[in-house]
């Protein structure tokens, strides 16, 4: 008799596993992922959430390839806390108000789903204005002091610009880069922020479609105010970086890495 038709006493063919026993066995897999699958949305509802840097509308503090860490709790919760933004949660609970100085990770106003990185500089009632390149907040100039052109030794910079280090009122200081004049980034209206919601740029001032920019401004849509519903939290470190060109589909640029920026923390 072949080993295919050998039958046992409970009429179970020798290695097959009964019924019961492969449906316990799913039964347990399904278990853990889900298990593994909740743990991982409160943690990044709750905790913390890595995000990647796309763009170089915060350089010189953040740059393409970077991979941060987002701090949950620091504003409170939203619908925008929570993956895919369902709509469990009216406004925010536990709300704090964001800081001048803090870099936020944001849902895009205009369509609610796409993630933004900025600096906060004007708060609810703040009347903010950039003239001559000089930001003005409430009819105060921000104090800047020009550090000199990039370093050359930065090999991911971009080069040719000048670093400049701002003092925002409340004390926070943060460095900003300009490549020169750019009319309608150098030179704004006087924006009056709404109650509830935040002005915010990005560091490379002439490379970042703010809250300067009007978010129906069909050639240079940029993010107009921010509500503070859209916040989803306050970003503190670099944790590892990457060189541009460096992908996950390419293992062979897996260690193209800046090692001179993992667990950088950001002002």
């Amino acid at each position: 008799m072949s080993a295919e038709d050998k039958v046992i006493e409970d009429g179970i063919v020798e290695g097959e596993k009964p019924a019961s026993s492969l449906k316990d066995e799913t039964m347990d897999i399904i278990k853990t992922v889900a298990i593994a699958l909740l743990i991982t949305l409160v943690f990044r509802t709750f905790l913390f959430q890595p995000f990647t840097i796309p763009s170089a509308s915060m350089e010189p503090n953040l740059y393409e390839g970077d991979y941060i860490v987002v701090r949950k709790w620091d504003y409170g919760y939203s619908k925008h806390s929570i993956q895919f933004s369902p709509p469990v949660i009216s406004g925010r609970i536990f709300e704090k108000q964001a800081k001048r100085g803090d870099v936020v990770v944001f849902k895009l106003p205009r369509d609610n789903k796409t993630d933004y990185i900025k600096r906060v500089v004007g708060l609810p009632g703040d009347r903010v204005q950039v003239r001559d390149g000089k930001v003005y907040i409430n009819e105060t100039i921000v104090p800047a002091v020009d550090k000199g052109p990039i370093s050359t030794g930065i090999s991911y910079a971009t080069p040719g610009v000048e670093v400049i280090e701002e003092s925002l009122p409340n004390g926070a200081t943060h460095l900003t880069q300009d490549m020169g004049y750019s009319p309608k980034a150098d030179d704004t209206e006087v924006f009056t922020v709404p109650e509830g919601q935040y002005f915010v740029m990005g560091d490379n001032r002439d490379n970042s479609l703010d809250s300067r920019f009007s978010p129906s401004d069909y050639m240079q849509p940029g993010v107009g105010f921010v509500p503070a519903e859209n916040l989803e939290g306050k970003a503190t470190m670099v944790l590892i970086s990457w060189n541009k060109g460096a992908s996950l589909f390419k293992p062979w640029t897996w260690l193209d890495l800046r090692w001179d920026r993992f667990f950088k923390m950001l002002d």
